[in-house]
């Protein structure tokens, strides 16, 4: 069964070039979530890029997450939020946010850390980086979440390509090959295209 698709948005997006190139991405797929990453853009820049991804991301029928700004999920009527901090702000996100509200769990490193989020009433658990280099633990962790718990994983893997395999997860993660890619549009359509026939 194919996973369900979960994009990754670039991080220091510009919030006026880049709608485009999101419009043309999300038409050649469907996506389940897309994660706004926040880089190291200031507030301001990122509330203008969030809510112009919002608004596009949920007309797309995408359920949209801003990175660990829980009162902008709220200002901005996103659909939840990604913690990417310890389990404090884990909980203080899930005890804002829960049940009307995605909690995903970000920053996992070990298998203990995938259980102490898996325990916190989250959405999902999420191996591997929001873009650049690959986390080389991320897909064995994965594989291995996948298959012994059920709380849905999510694996990144920033570098797919056409093939790619999600190691059993519920969810695959995709950022910097798509767009780095000469069309971000045509990458999307061929990923997609190769995961519908190992479906």
């Amino acid at each position: 069964m194919a996973p369900q698709l979960y994009l990754i948005t670039p991080a220091d997006a510009d919030p006026g070039s880049f709608p485009a190139t999101l419009m043309a991405v999300l038409k050649e797929a469907e996506f389940a979530a897309i994660l706004v990453s926040r880089g190291s853009m200031d507030a301001q820049s990122y509330a203008t890029l969030a809510a112009k991804v919002v608004n596009i991301g949920q007309g797309a029928g995408c359920a949209v997450l801003v990175e660990n700004e829980v009162p902008l999920v709220k200002k901005l009527g996103a659909d939840g939020v990604h913690v990417s901090g310890g389990a404090e702000e884990m909980a203080d996100a899930v005890q804002a946010l829960k049940p009307s509200m995605i909690v995903g769990a970000g920053n996992i490193a070990s298998r203990h850390d995938a259980m102490t989020a898996g325990e916190m009433d989250v959405d999902y658990v999420f191996f591997g980086s929001l873009g650049g280099e690959a986390d080389p633990q991320a897909e064995d962790l994965a594989q291995w979440w996948a298959e012994t718990f059920e709380v849905p994983g999510v694996l990144s893997l920033p570098g797919a390509q056409p093939g790619v395999d999600a190691r059993g997860a519920e969810f695959l993660a995709l950022s910097t090959s798509v767009w780095s890619a000469p069309s971000p549009a045509a990458m999307m359509r061929n990923i997609a295209a190769r995961l519908g026939e190992i479906a």
